[in-house]
């Protein structure tokens, strides 16, 4: 069983930057592709991105040149730094951890942490 703790989310102007953290623990990091997908209000969960365990990273078009995730398989640790933050980028974020077939679809994730706000202010 994984377990998955989220961090760093806050509230932001638009134009700024956070970094968001996913801590693991309770299986072997290196075994799964990691990613990070976002839920507004009223909105439907949506991919952000994803890291796999040999680097190799997938954006959404939405953020692509904006955020960027990142992994250090020493801490079990996964990060998504989040620069030139728009409104739109409102959501809870969370992080989840699987083997999928393919990356951008939740449902092939097996494990999910609590989320974390993040808040872009006009």
């Amino acid at each position: 069983q994984v377990h998955l703790v989220e961090s760093g989310g806050g509230l932001v102007q638009a134009g700024g930057s956070l970094r968001l953290s996913c801590a693991a623990s309770g299986g072997t990091f290196s075994d799964y592709t990691l990613a990070w997908f976002r839920q507004a209000p009223g909105k439907e969960r949506e991919f952000v991105a994803a890291i796999r365990w040999t680097a190799g990273t997938y954006h959404a078009e939405s953020v692509k040149g904006r955020f960027t995730i990142s992994r250090d398989n020493v801490k079990n640790t996964m990060y998504v730094q989040m620069n030139s933050l728009e409104v739109v980028d409102t959501a809870v974020y969370y992080c989840a951890a699987g083997t999928p077939s393919w990356f951008s679809r939740g449902d092939q994730y097996s494990y999910w942490g609590q989320g974390t706000q993040v808040t872009v202010s006009s």
